[in-house]
């Protein structure tokens, strides 16, 4: 039945048309924004996910800054450590040398005395952003080492928390800087000097062997941090990321529809003239 008041044919090609227009502006913003899913609304549950994803991202870059910072200070204090390895090792020597009898002991004593002044150089200065893991308080507030926040832990829908990487100080403040040497003035203090040093040279390779072991410790542990985040990263992606090359197709079929269901209304509304004009003309 036709009638001059509701025109059916119209109404379906106004509602269809809207659809498509729905569709191609949701398109449209998805290629825009490089997002299928930009707020709530889109996919709630799927949003809610991707937030508490990025979160842990933001969460495991404060992560990686503090590693890098604890990497910094340890391999600060490895190179004070291996340093002094170094110079014990000359001051020995200078020790052998003065148990001769025909030593220079003054000579000897004197380049000693200038080395010992090297290795508290080196322990007090091997500090990186206040912190030195040669000294017996590391941060000149009673700490024993140092503490780096290693990564962020989320079970099932709990809170996240994190996990610390303890550093311990290779204290070479109390085996090298504390310690007084016989001197090398004669054959029997050199000798005596040398039992001092070789005690002084086990606790410095110790030290820097541990400090060796912390470093290869935060560097894994960057490195894992770093790969999580970028998995991460990538599962958000794929959770709300536009699929351009879907998306770009899809606003193409959008846009040649928008085209014919514009036709297709002008059709429909141009109906019940054609129909009133024929009744016209047969009266």
């Amino acid at each position: 039945m036709s009638s001059i008041n509701t025109n059916n044919s119209a109404m379906v090609a106004l509602q269809t048309l809207k659809s498509i227009n729905s569709n191609l502006s949701n398109t449209q913003n998805a290629i825009s924004t490089g997002k299928d899913i930009s707020s709530a609304k889109d996919n709630a549950s799927v949003w809610a996910i991707s937030k508490v994803m990025e979160s842990d991202v933001s969460g495991l870059d404060a992560v990686q800054d503090s590693l890098s910072v604890g990497q910094s200070a340890v391999a600060v204090a490895s190179a004070g450590a291996e340093l002094i390895v170094e110079t014990i090792k000359e001051m020995q020597a200078l020790a052998i040398s003065a148990q001769s009898e025909g030593a220079n002991f003054t000579q000897i004593d004197a380049e000693m005395t200038a080395k010992k002044a090297q290795l508290d150089s080196i322990v007090a200065g091997s500090q990186f952003n206040g912190v030195n893991l040669l000294n017996t308080d590391t941060d000149g507030n009673g700490a024993t080492g140092l503490t780096v926040v290693g990564s962020i832990n989320r079970v099932g829908s709990g809170a996240a928390t994190s996990t610390q990487i303890a550093v311990a100080s290779a204290d070479l403040e109390a085996s090298v800087t504390d310690i007084t040497l016989t001197g090398t003035a004669d054959t029997a203090d050199a000798a005596t000097t040398y039992t001092e040093l070789e005690t002084m040279l086990t606790a410095a390779i110790t030290g820097a062997a541990n400090l060796g072991t912390s470093a290869k410790r935060l560097d894994d542990q960057a490195n894992f941090v770093s790969k999580l985040s970028d998995a991460l990263t990538s599962g958000i992606g794929s959770l709300v990321d536009t699929d351009m090359e879907a998306a770009s197709a899809k606003l193409q079929a959008l846009q040649t529809q928008q085209q014919l269901g514009v036709q297709a209304l002008s059709i429909a509304n141009q109906a019940p003239q054609t129909r009133n004009a024929r009744k016209l003309v047969m009266l």
